[in-house]
């Protein structure tokens, strides 16, 4: 699967320099020249990739986690994170998935990807696992304590209005929200969360 990576919204010119390295964010600044002629500094900021993936059980669920990390507040969402250096997006997919569920799967589907923050150069992926296989118990970070939370579509729908956790895939809670309010749009999801077929 070839997978084009969006480009940025405010792209960091070649010719930027970078004047911070960080663990997770690095720092560039260029000279942009303004419409009136006159220069000034600009800056951006680049990090690695992410990937999370929906990854839907054969009795049709979709799996969630809850997760804990140190000094951030309890928060739900798909299973997923860093895209590494040298890894492809799938790849990175097939990991998380691994890593923070046990779980392989025979189908990978791009759902979409997106790179929507001005000024940062970071693309998300996000991706429906189907075909899932139960192979190892989850190796987690040392960061991470990660239970596993299988919901329904129509569970995951409302997602995004549940007061009473703090759901973290803010790349999809407008489809969710469209899912909620159109018939059309839920249809949509039902196809794209359809369990493979035996």
């Amino acid at each position: 699967m070839d997978i084009l990576r969006p480009q940025p919204i405010q792209p960091i010119p070649e010719n930027a320099k970078r004047v911070f390295k960080g663990v997770i964010f690095d720092i560039y600044q260029w000279e942009q020249e303004m419409f009136d002629g006159t220069r000034t500094i600009f800056e951006g900021a680049k990090r690695a990739d992410n990937v999370t993936i929906f990854a839907v059980l054969p009795d049709g669920k979709i799996l969630l986690t809850e997760q804990e990390q140190p000094g951030k507040a309890l928060f739900v969402g798909g299973t997923g994170g860093r895209v590494d250096e040298g890894e492809d997006a799938l790849t990175a997919a097939r990991r998380e998935l691994l890593e923070e569920s046990g779980y392989i799967a025979e189908d990978f589907v791009l759902w979409f990807s997106q790179n929507s923050l001005p000024k940062v150069d970071w693309t998300v992926y996000i991706f429906i696992a189907k075909g899932l296989k139960k192979v190892s118990e989850m190796s987690l970070d040392a960061g991470e304590k990660i239970k596993l939370l299988p919901v329904t579509l129509d569970e995951l729908i409302n997602m995004p209005t549940r007061k009473d956790i703090y759901f973290s895939e803010h790349e999809i809670i407008l489809k969710l929200i469209e899912a909620k309010n159109s018939l059309e749009k839920k249809k949509e999801l039902e196809e794209l969360f359809k369990p493979l077929e035996k």
